[in-house]
């Protein structure tokens, strides 16, 4: 979608030939030299080689709901379900994308690499299969198309629990709530899947900060973005929407019509690889419940330096998908929703604007140190997994470990 649409990521064009995007800040600059994988920071920090020799996602559908995917793209060839459109009276369908953003998703969550000989775009769990859904370009986050937005989001999330979906990413949002939305993510919950939704992009001392939907629905996974530092970054917004964290600074991929290379940041990515993150510890533990998924996934995450449980900048932490594969824990109870937010909002509320506040989950078990960003931009200094964010090589085999998975990111 438009730029001034689609708030809650951005990507541009790194070499020549720009894309001629609906976008702003396009740049071109010289032809890469190196593979995109070596570009791949959040990767070399998850240490995603090491995680795909237990889960690649393998088996778990995730639905974007976006812009559409591009199907034909190389590093998404196959990956690429038939899904629903909800935009009949734009070009194409929804394994087209003129806009390019529900394509950087896929490609975050599951790139196979293909391009360029296997240069390509690997996503965080290439195993998975994409479901796309449509949802019409007109600058629906600008609050002209709010009831449209509802409408459209509502009725994908539906759709994508009921085609099996177990996650569902929307790297979109809106200023305000509506019970339709929220009727709606209780279904995906009551269902057995997850909703992970951006913050938004809004969160600069002059942006205002505002609360977008549907991250601050009770029940949905609200994702703040994290840069190469480990701290909240100067856009990613903060509040008591925040449930969780992920990388979201520099993200390199193919561009998202199949020329070049591109370059994103955002609440959105970040989006995009916790929902990556849910569905590779459900490939490996398929009998989990949705709440056993995401409890442990919080569980896991790298919680605040501070010594706190949450904070307003990365919720309960920044994903690690590593430790919640290698040292899990107890899922805890199939039942029992692990976020405070639903349980709150369940008495009838008199504004369908208001998001609960968080409250606690079990603290995070095992692995390496924690990581944190502080509220407004401040921050302690952090450690996660120890890494080391220059370019990395790609482990041989990998490519053709991955060979027939999937994809998407940014605006």
């Amino acid at each position: 979608m438009p730029a001034d649409t689609m708030r809650n990521a951005r990507y541009r064009s790194v070499v020549s030939g720009a894309l001629g995007l609906s976008l702003v800040g396009i740049a071109a600059i010289p032809a890469y030299a190196e593979s995109i994988r070596e570009r791949e920071w959040h990767l070399t920090a998850m240490k995603a080689e090491q995680m795909w020799r237990t889960s690649t996602g393998k088996g778990v559908t995730v639905t974007v709901i976006d812009s559409g995917v591009n199907a034909d793209l190389p590093d998404l060839v196959g990956q690429v379900l038939p899904g629903k459109d909800e935009a009949p009276d734009a070009p194409g369908d929804e394994r087209t994308d003129p806009n390019g953003h529900g394509t950087l998703m896929a490609l975050l969550i599951a790139g196979t690499g293909k391009t360029h000989g296997s240069a390509g775009t690997f996503g965080l769990a290439p195993g998975v299969k994409i479901l796309p859904v449509r949802t019409p370009d007109r600058g629906l986050d600008s609050g002209r198309h709010i009831k449209e937005f509802s409408e459209t989001v509502s009725r994908g999330i539906r759709y994508a629990v009921d085609s099996g979906s177990r996650v569902i990413n929307i790297s979109m949002g809106v200023p305000e709530g509506t019970e339709q939305l929220r009727a709606a993510v209780k279904y995906a919950l009551n269902k057995g899947s997850l909703v992970f939704a951006a913050v938004g992009n809004s969160g600069g001392k002059d942006d205002g900060n505002p609360v977008e939907y549907p991250a601050a629905t009770p029940g949905a996974v609200g994702v703040a973005a994290v840069g190469k530092n480990l701290r909240r970054t100067t856009e990613s917004e903060y509040g008591s929407q925040v449930d969780i964290a992920a990388p979201g600074e520099e993200m390199y991929h193919a561009c998202p019509h199949g020329s070049g290379l591109c370059r994103s940041h955002g609440t959105s990515d970040a989006t995009a690889l916790a929902s990556a993150s849910a569905a590779l510890i459900w490939s490996e533990h398929p009998t989990w419940t949705n709440n056993q998924v995401l409890r442990v996934l919080l569980n896991t995450a790298g919680g605040p330096t501070d010594g706190s449980k949450r904070n307003d900048s990365i919720g309960y932490g920044i994903v690690r998908p590593r430790i919640a594969l290698s040292n899990p824990g107890a899922p805890g109870p199939a039942g029992e929703y692990p976020l405070p937010d639903l349980a709150a909002a369940a008495p009838a509320s008199s504004s369908t604007t208001e998001h609960a506040t968080k409250g606690t989950v079990t603290p995070a078990r095992g692995g390496e140190s924690a990581a944190d960003a502080s509220p407004k931009g401040g921050g302690h200094s952090v450690l996660w997994i120890a890494l080391g964010v220059g370019s990395a090589l790609l482990v041989t085999g990998v490519a053709g470990a991955v060979v027939g998975m999937r994809r998407r990111s940014a605006a």
